[in-house]
């Protein structure tokens, strides 16, 4: 059986995109540009490009360089005009008529798109279309901006896209390509990240900036919540096409989801994860002898607990960065040792010492026992573990893969259940307050957060049409995979 132990103890983005205007290596350097979003998804890589006469595409399972490493595959991607998408899937099998950019023929010419967010109500959307007579090819969600889109009675690309997007909710940043354009789009809220850069004479749409750095792009600006940016030979012209609401860009981007040497809404990702290290130490920190980051995505928490509260920061734990994804386990007993193919205690430096383990967050808990467990083995004479996140209570819905309710740890126990579930001496998260802080602002407001944080609160800024209407289970009766989260 083929299992991965790691799954499902994280949230896990939902996408990447990535696109390219007026370059004559639009497909190189798409393909660079989906490596540096590598971590927002890795089931599968997609690109399509445009050479002035035809359009070019290619999508397959795995990873970027599993599809895009080969002269050949990107000599076959000819144009200047690109725009890839890196997917992580959710419920159900990976498949390729799911992988992005999807493709399609308008009477206008042909249209590409890539999706990183979830459509909250496009099952509903969905059963419509069906019963109008579309025919999807896939189960996502973004085929139902396709079909909106072909069933508009705006003339231009433009105003159908934006008819189409008038009518769905949800969180999406999205490229689309035709022709002779590119256009990026924002929902209204900015729930999902998308930045505009440039390169020489063409300009470069992004997930992240850490993917402008890769080609040594310029980094000009956010593309702001409720923008669309057309891109042409005449340049950038910006839309607002949506009433204006109060932004609620996605909290998890500063405390896992985006890499650390990306900038986000004017906010180094680094220096912020440092910061909620610090603002939890300042909350919750008890003598021990050092500090231990979980690696990789716990590192920079760890680097500011422990510079607050000057206690050293050592590297307690080692992983492996040659593990793949998934392993083979053929026995209970070699899937009990399934952890320390990722993660090993430093024996020599942890034995006998009282420690502080920080992580970015608790999902299932079931990677925390492990390490637990592990560091006790490895005579560890305390383990305290520091959260840098708030408890994880709430289900997102608006493109990040996360369990059920009943499977998250935080919505089932309270703290103090949970520490002796993980076996640790001692268990905090940060407050939410603490959170904003971190992020540089006064705290949390109630009555307007600054941030969608609704898998801490449980109030979720974006109908959620499907969940309401009771859609998002009967769709599990004829799709093979959850339409959706990206």
């Amino acid at each position: 059986m083929i299992t991965d132990p790691f799954k499902g103890d994280k949230f896990h983005d939902e996408c990447g995109v990535f696109g390219v205007f007026g370059h004559d290596d639009a497909a190189a350097l798409t393909a660079l540009g989906l490596h540096a979003l590598q971590h927002r998804g890795q089931e599968a890589a997609g690109m399509v490009s445009y050479d002035g006469n035809h359009f070019h595409s290619r999508r397959g399972l795995g990873h970027v360089a599993d599809n895009f490493s080969s002269e050949e595959a990107i000599a076959r991607l000819s144009g200047d005009l690109a725009i890839g998408h890196n997917r992580y899937s959710t419920a159900g099998e990976t498949v390729e008529r799911n992988i992005q950019p999807l493709f399609a023929d308008f009477e206008f010419g042909g249209f590409a798109i890539g999706h990183n967010g979830n459509l909250t109500n496009a099952v509903t959307l969905r059963h419509e279309l069906v019963k109008q007579g579309s025919l999807f090819q896939s189960t996502t969600d973004t085929e139902v901006i396709v079909h909106l889109i072909a069933t508009s009675n705006y003339v231009t690309v433009t105003d159908r896209f934006i008819d189409a997007l008038k009518k769905v909710e949800g969180a999406y940043s999205l490229v689309a390509m035709t022709q002779d354009t590119v256009i990026g789009v924002r929902d209204p809220l900015g729930v999902r990240p998308l930045v505009l850069g440039k390169l020489d004479s063409a300009f470069i749409l992004a997930s992240e900036t850490c993917a402008l750095d890769i080609i040594g792009a310029d980094f000009i600006r956010d593309i702001e919540a409720g923008e669309m940016v057309v891109i042409n030979k005449e340049g950038v012209s910006s839309l607002h096409p949506f009433p204006t609401r109060q932004k609620r860009s996605c909290i998890f981007e500063f405390v896992y989801f985006a890499r650390p040497d990306s900038v986000s809404d004017g906010r180094s990702v680094y220096e912020t994860r440092k910061r909620i290290g610090a603002e939890l130490a300042r909350e919750s920190h008890i003598d021990a002898d050092m500090v231990i980051p979980i690696p990789d995505s716990g590192v920079p928490g760890a680097i500011g607990y422990a510079q607050e509260a000057g206690v050293p920061f050592e590297l307690g734990i080692i992983r492996n960065h040659y593990v793949g994804r998934t392993f083979i386990e053929p026995s209970d007993q070699i899937r009990h040792l399934g952890v320390k193919l990722k993660h090993n205690a430093n024996r020599a430096h942890v034995e006998g010492k009282r420690v502080i383990l920080v992580d970015d967050s608790i999902v299932r808990g079931i990677t925390s026992v492990k390490i637990v467990e592990m560091m006790r083995h490895a005579g560890s004479k305390e383990v305290h573990m520091r959260i840098a996140s708030p408890p994880t209570t709430n289900p997102c819905y608006y493109g990040v893969d996360t369990p059920e309710t009943s499977e998250l740890m935080a919505a089932n126990m309270d703290i103090e259940a949970m520490r002796k579930e993980i076996g640790v001496d001692t268990l905090a998260f940060i407050s939410i307050d603490g959170l904003y802080r971190a992020m540089g602002e006064e705290r949390r407001n109630a009555e307007s957060p600054q941030h969608c944080d609704a898998c801490f609160s449980g109030e979720y800024p974006i109908a959620l049409t499907d969940q309401e209407d009771g859609t998002h289970d009967a769709q599990l009766s004829f799709l093979t995979e959850v339409p959706g989260k990206r």
